[in-house]
């Protein structure tokens, strides 16, 4: 049996396959999946996804599965504990970054009644699909995306660029941009019907 067409960065890495395969392009409406999205493609810059999927579990390990009320309680013994965590990326920006983000998610909560509301407003609750033939036609960012990170930027959020913000609507499925000669693509946006 042949193996199915995939979008190429994807490799051939079991756990990158399982995850292209599974999650990446797939709507994503769980609050507690978003933050931890938001964190991990915040822990990515300069960095490849591939590092941070391989510490993903550490990281749900260390940051008490991406509950966002726990971390905004986060003190500096909290961070001294994580900067020595080998789990994840030991970077104080980051470390402070994610909770700051925990912070923030809570006025969002606040606000807009969680992330996935939040989030899916700018889409009007539908992914947007597209149809790239090519990996060269893939956008780092978007103007949506710079809106969402300056919208987010104002709200306090740190690590919140254009380019992170595209990652994270990639992988929560607020885009499906999977190419059209990939398997998936169809999947995707055939679930939505």
């Amino acid at each position: 049996m042949t193996e199915p067409f995939r979008c190429t960065w994807c490799g051939s890495e079991p756990y990158y396959v399982a995850y292209h395969d599974t999650e990446w392009g797939v709507p994503l409406h769980d609050e507690t999946g978003l933050f931890e999205f938001l964190v991990l493609e915040g822990a990515q810059a300069g960095l490849s996804w591939s590092t941070i999927l391989k510490k993903r579990e550490g990281y749900r390990r260390a940051f008490h599965g991406f509950d966002a009320e726990r971390i905004a309680r986060y003190d500096e013994a909290d961070v001294a504990r994580l900067l020595a965590d080998p789990g994840i990326v030991r970077n104080r920006l980051k470390v402070a970054a994610a909770i700051g983000n925990a912070r923030a998610t809570l006025a969002i909560r606040e606000e807009f009644g969680g992330l996935d509301a939040y989030f899916w407003r700018f889409v009007d609750g539908r992914p947007i699909q597209n149809t790239w033939t090519e990996l060269s036609q893939v956008p780092a960012s978007t103007a949506l995306s710079d809106a969402i990170s300056k919208d987010l930027a104002k709200r306090g959020f740190k690590f919140v660029g254009s380019t992170i913000i595209y990652a994270h609507m990639q992988a929560t499925g607020m885009v499906n941009d999977h190419l059209v000669s990939c398997f998936r693509h169809r999947e995707v946006a055939e679930a939505l019907k």
